[in-house]
């Protein structure tokens, strides 16, 4: 979708929906897509990986899932929209099967084959239709055991 139509379906969608849309476009694994809904000065932070992600390289955590797990899916459980200060909270499981290489800032995990059904909250905070900030609180402890790293 052209940047310019972002901008549009911004001004006229709820946050809630905004970030409804941003799971959407992480679904399809598009990165580039995903990065454009940031504001320019917006990041991504993968709180368990201790990372963040500016500008154009927020859509770098989406290829990094689809890479590890082809058949990534982020299942909202709950979404709460504080639409007076801009924030929006989900509550949601990342699935998939671990058929590709993890890359993490602490090293590589190569491919284990098994699935994971991994817990994780995500914090976002909007300005002008774009995320100025989104935290992920992925439960990685669950995440390394499902994969049987311990």
């Amino acid at each position: 979708m052209p940047d310019n139509k972002i901008s549009v379906m911004a001004n006229n969608q709820s946050n809630e929906q905004i970030i409804r849309h941003l799971y959407e476009v992480a679904e399809r694994q598009d990165s580039k897509a995903f990065a454009s809904l940031f504001a320019d000065d917006g990041y991504f932070w993968d709180v368990s990986a201790d990372k963040k992600y500016y500008g154009k390289d927020t859509g770098t955590v989406v290829d990094i899932y689809a890479t590890a797990f082809p058949d990534m899916h982020r299942e909202l459980l709950r979404v709460y929209p504080a639409d007076a200060q801009n924030m929006v909270i989900v509550e949601l499981s990342l699935n998939g099967t671990h058929n590709g290489p993890l890359v993490l800032p602490s090293g590589t995990i190569p491919a284990t084959g098994k699935r994971m059904v991994t817990p994780c909250a995500d914090f976002f905070l909007l300005e002008n239709g774009k995320v100025k900030f989104f935290h992920c609180y992925t439960a990685a402890t669950v995440l390394l055991k499902q994969l049987g790293v311990f």
